[in-house]
């Protein structure tokens, strides 16, 4: 049976992550996929496997898989590069941006300081990495450098540059005292000496065009169709020729050959012991014994007799907008909107949505393989029977409009129920873009264009004919996702200064509708992109100016009314929150605080005016994969926040769950509070909408009282003199507002 761990302790002989640049917390967790495994190395009976976002290991005999990323550890995403030293437990992981992150049994360290090139403008990627002992090659596409694992640091680098043009090496290893370097002219070597990082110094072992290499019992490297074994200054091919060579590793017994799906093994003098296949496209394999596994590109290790090994999670990482609903199942759009929300950008994965069931992730058979380009702007479940989902294709080529599909839970896979053709059958007018539905379970669908109305329209679900009715809002070709509440559907307009407010009636006909429509004049600086509505019945309107504010929206927004700006005042003078800013998203807690997606800024935590930043992350001090975040759900029951990216989604456990007027779920952490092992504020969760707070040392005496209104509570461990109190028992008694609900706490201090 499969066990899954999320802790990362027992990584690297039980590494502990200690780190000066601690950026992870138990608050965070990832939601990342671990399907495309770009490296593997064996230790003892446990495989480590590099994917885009994270590394994760497999012990054989047990089959507990642990995994590490950013939310538990590491301290980037989009890995490039990876290998481990079973002698040494050290392993090191290059990234897309040139980074590193050096894992041992002391701790994680983070290395940006990689060696540029003086004149070169190219990309930092690390293209690959090999350990031999204390040292390791880092291929880069000026050439190569060594790192000493020891002092963490760089050595040597040789910059492979001819005539001011750089040559990228693709891959390198370090044999005897002698570095070899596989690059697109050919097998290029030079002895680790003072004249190392002088490119002329190299010598051209065998002229071709190269892309893998290993070593370790012996040495051997490979061009797209043909592999050869080095020995003493000669290089012998192999007798196979291969259709397509994706990787070659070298381990104590064997030549492993990854050819697409196929995987090909020699023994170290270069005959061949045998083939397999997994039935599907490999990025590298290794054997143990006489199994051999493979690193798929979507199926995480696989061995060949096609069981597969991987931490549950979406089938990729491309993610847009999630949709949270039947406690804890998630549906995952992965599209994406450019040149002012209008054009489609394809992905070349043709993603698709995922599903979380609450228990694990689905991904639909329809989505692999597929001829049809999907961009999937929402997927949405249908209140009345949430087995059956809509999502709309945006703006594509071949398979354009709203889709319904319907989950089978026997199958665990998604079946097509039907296509609608939202407006003229073209890829040009007929842009469905998202989803909302009223209290009387009416699903709603906002078109960017249809071809039958003269800009964007509104779509309404007819259970009865299984069709959409269309109306013109005559309103921009552009438009984003609408929102109900307060009996309105919501809608910003994101080409122009615009703002819709769409009065339904509460029922299936458009013939008694009536819409409002607001420009610049009422108070919006730039176009309007996202909307939420708060628990005190306040707009919060998010532009690419700003952030605008309308008090007891649901009535005012008929009366012309004007938007105002946050005001916050620093340094003594009155400034606008977030002038100019782009807004991409805003999302309301159970407390009424605000969570607002700033584009390429990261996202602000509010008080409920939002006057105040309670928190801010980022991609530097969070485990957040980008710092632009598209979409933001929070649980109300449980406080947990999902940050959704284009790289990926991230989990943060926040203090805040649905709060009502009377008390939850009371509790203290950290209890007890113990100074040698921490030194912030203890929290108390769980409390009613205003929350009278008072606490008292064992003897009755008060040292302590507040008002909350956030449904937690942080307190510093001072009195009311302002000096922290002695270790002892304190109880916290608290009250609701009107005194009809109370509930007590004990807090235990030793300083």
């Amino acid at each position: 049976m499969k066990k899954i761990s999320l802790l990362s302790f027992g990584i690297f002989a039980s590494l502990q992550f200690v780190n000066a640049q601690n950026i992870s917390s138990k608050k965070w967790s990832d939601l990342f996929s671990y399907n495309n495994v770009l490296a593997m190395k064996e230790d003892n009976g446990k495989i480590f496997a590099a994917t885009e976002n994270g590394i994760f290991y497999y012990t054989i005999s047990t089959g507990e898989i642990t995994k590490l990323s950013k939310a538990n550890g590491l301290h980037d995403v989009k890995i490039s590069a990876f290998d481990y030293n079973p002698q040494t437990k050290i392993g090191l992981v290059g990234y897309q941006n040139g980074a590193l992150d050096v894992i041992t049994p002391q701790g994680i360290t983070y290395v940006v300081d990689i060696p540029i090139a003086t004149g070169y403008n190219g990309s930092k990627k690390v293209n690959h990495i090999s350990i031999t002992g204390d040292r390791a090659t880092v291929s880069v596409g000026y050439g190569v450098s060594i790192f000493d694992l020891k002092k963490k640091e760089f050595g040597d680098s040789a910059f492979f540059i001819t005539g001011g043009v750089f040559q990228a090496s693709n891959e390198a290893t370090i044999l005897g005292n002698k570095v070899f370097s596989v690059t697109n002219t050919g097998l290029k070597t030079h002895e680790l000496n003072t004249t190392f990082p002088v490119f002329s110094t190299w010598t051209t072992e065998l002229a071709g065009n190269f892309t893998d290499i290993d070593s370790e019992s012996a040495l051997a490297f490979s061009s797209a169709t043909a592999t050869y074994i080095y020995n003493n200054g000669t290089s012998t091919p192999l007798a196979q020729t291969f259709g397509g060579i994706n990787d070659v590793v070298v381990n104590s017994n064997n030549i492993i050959i990854t050819d697409g799906s196929r995987i090909y093994t020699y023994n170290t003098n270069g005959n061949f012991a045998g083939s397999t296949s997994v039935g599907e496209a490999c990025n590298t394999a290794t054997t143990i014994g006489s199994k051999v596994y493979c690193g798929t590109k979507v199926s995480g290790v696989k061995t060949d007799d096609n069981i597969s090994y991987k931490p549950d999670g979406p089938y990729f990482n491309d993610s847009y907008k999630i949709r949270l609903f039947n406690d804890n199942q998630l549906l995952v759009s992965t599209g994406i909107r450019a040149n002012g929300y209008n054009d489609a950008q394809f992905n070349p994965k043709n993603p698709g949505f995922y599903y979380f069931t609450g228990t694990e992730w689905v991904y639909s058979s329809y989505f692999i393989g597929s001829t049809t380009e999907f961009n999937i702007v929402d997927v949405f479940p249908d209140p009345a029977n949430t087995n059956e989902v809509f999502f709309t294709n945006y703006f594509s080529p071949t398979g354009y409009g709203i889709y319904k599909m319907k989950y089978n839970s026997g199958s665990k896979d998604f079946e097509f129920s039907k296509r609608y053709l939202v407006g003229a059958d073209s890829q040009y007018i007929n842009r469905p873009v998202g989803f909302t539905s009223d209290d009387q379970n009416n699903i709603f669908a906002t078109i960017a264009f249809t071809g039958i109305a003269t800009k964007s329209s509104l779509a309404l679900y007819d259970r009865a004919t299984d069709d959409f009715i269309i109306r013109d809002l005559n309103v921009s070709t552009g438009i984003q996702f609408p929102v109900f509440s307060n009996d309105l559907l919501w809608i910003p307009i994101p080409r122009t200064v615009n703002f819709l407010a769409y009065d339904t009636k509460k029922t299936a006909s458009f013939s008694d509708d009536t819409q409002y429509y607001l420009d610049q004049s009422n108070g919006f600086p730039a176009n309007t992109i996202s909307f939420a509505m708060d628990k005190s019945g306040d707009a919060w309107i998010g532009t690419e100016g700003g952030i605008r504010i309308l008090p007891n929206a649901a009535t005012e927004i008929k009366n012309d009314p004007q938007f105002e700006p946050i005001v916050i005042e620093q340094g003594g003078l009155a400034e606008e929150l977030f002038r100019d800013a782009t807004i991409l998203h805003i999302e309301v807690d159970g407390g009424n605080q605000k969570w607002v997606s700033v584009e390429d800024g990261g996202v602000y935590y509010l008080s409920a005016n939002g006057e105040k930043t309670i928190k801010f992350f980022n991609k530097d001090n969070s485990p957040l994969p980008t710092n632009t975040i598209t979409d933001i759900k929070v649980d109300k029951k449980t406080g947990k926040v999902y940050f959704v990216t284009f790289d990926g989604i991230v989990t943060y456990q926040g203090d805040v769950a649905d709060v009502t007027s009377d008390f939850g779920n009371v509790l203290v952490y950290p209890n007890p509070v113990v100074y040698s092992q921490f030194k912030g504020n203890v929290t108390i969760k769980g409390l009613a909408e205003k929350t009278n707070i008072r606490i008292t040392d064992a003897a009755g005496n008060l040292v302590h009282s507040a008002i909350a209104r956030t449904g937690y509570y942080e307190w510093n461990l001072n009195n009311q003199k302002g000096k922290r109190v002695a270790s002892g028992i304190y109880f916290v008694l608290m009250t609701n507002e009107d005194g009809s609900d109370k509930a007590t706490a004990k807090i235990a201090v030793v300083n």
